[in-house]
């Protein structure tokens, strides 16, 4: 089977539930993870597939824990559906200190050569410090996490940060300590026990990834979930007789073979979305495909301060950015293709209405 660009991005599009805002509510919203990282980001993601969303039921949603905000893959900060936080936290941390050092980072791996240390025992040391920093209902924002784990962790684990001014865990491995732990966050962005429930198979998270972001490879995988590449190889096999082989011009990928007609004939989109940065679509498998372009894509995909996107009918249109001005906000347009004020003002205001502002001006340059 054959595919260009343009059908991966459609399927993807559909799956990740920007083809038509229909979700029923904000957990199917959050079937695929939406990075947290940027202020608002997971917020504005929801919005852009669900009608049933403001910024209050959001805060409540993640209060009660009816969304689940907390790192999952890569270590990194996500909103996703309370049921997956096992699939996507703790069903994927390594078991073995090689592939888990390549989990954890350079800093770790070079803290456990000079130390002495394995990665797999300073996990669960961290983890179970955790665990008791935040017993008995407690609510610890990062700071006091910090301090409570200083009094419980060994001081090799904790080396010097000269941001912070202070030793602490190095950040990778707290982080991943959270997920062991099952830990989540509130609206108030502090750390408290969640409940992961027993952790499934972790295969399953490869036909998760592929249902989102089908056609894609076992190094696709790897770099998503931010596993060592024979970790991930090994989940990928034991899903790999369900998968059909893709070629997408030359490049040769793999779906789900239940997917293959939804990939052949994915569903046209219409309307505009203004998608933060860091949205699930707008992931690192869909880059290259998204923006062809290598200087768009620097753009566009920054390290730090990146612009979201804008698209029209389910196609790159344009990059967006906001700005308060009192109760105001101020949307900046860079247009790459025909789009006018009149495309965009809706979503514009919908987007400023869940941040909290009165209402938006936008301007297209």
């Amino acid at each position: 089977m054959g595919v260009d660009a343009d059908q991966v991005l459609a399927f993807r599009l559909a799956r990740s539930g920007l083809a038509a805002r229909t979700a029923a509510g904000m957990a199917q919203a959050a079937a695929c993870p939406a990075s947290d990282f940027s202020r608002d980001a997971a917020l504005l993601a929801l919005g852009a597939r669900t009608e049933h969303i403001d910024r209050d039921a959001y805060d409540a949603a993640v209060d009660a824990g009816d969304v689940v905000v907390a790192y999952i893959v890569r270590g990194a900060i996500h909103a996703l559906a309370p049921g997956d936080l096992g699939l996507y936290g703790r069903a994927l941390i390594a078991r073995d200190d090689d592939e888990l050092a390549a989990q954890l980072g350079r800093q770790v791996t070079r803290l456990a050569a000079e130390k002495g240390f394995a990665p797999t025992a300073a996990l669960d040391e961290v983890a179970a410090a955790t665990k008791d920093a935040l017993a008995n209902g407690r609510a610890l924002d990062k700071n006091a996490l910090h301090e409570e784990l200083r009094q419980r962790v060994d001081a090799d684990l904790m080396p010097w940060c000269k941001g912070c001014g202070s030793h602490h865990v190095a950040p990778m491995l707290w982080r991943y300590a959270t997920i062991a732990a099952g830990v989540r966050l509130d609206a108030e962005r502090r750390y408290r026990a969640g409940k992961p429930g027993r952790a499934p198979k972790a295969a399953e998270a490869v036909r998760r990834y592929l249902s989102f972001y089908g056609p894609s490879t076992p190094a696709g995988f790897a770099d998503w979930a931010g596993l060592a590449k024979p970790h991930a190889q090994r989940l990928w096999d034991q899903v790999a007789g369900d998968l059909d082989e893709v070629r997408i011009g030359t490049a040769k990928a793999w779906l789900r073979r239940e997917d293959r007609d939804a990939l052949e004939s994915p569903p046209a989109a219409e309307g505009v979305r203004l998608l933060p940065p860091g949205d699930p679509y707008l992931q690192k498998p869909n880059r290259p495909l998204l923006a062809p372009d290598e200087a768009l894509r620097k753009r566009l995909f920054r390290p730090v301060a990146s612009p979201g996107a804008v698209l029209k009918d389910g196609r790159l249109a344009g990059l967006w950015r906001m700005k308060a001005r009192g109760r105001k906000a101020e949307l900046t347009v860079e247009g790459l293709r025909r789009l006018a004020r009149a495309d965009v003002d809706g979503e514009a205001q919908r987007v400023a209405a869940l941040r909290g502002y009165a209402e938006a001006t936008v301007a297209i340059a």
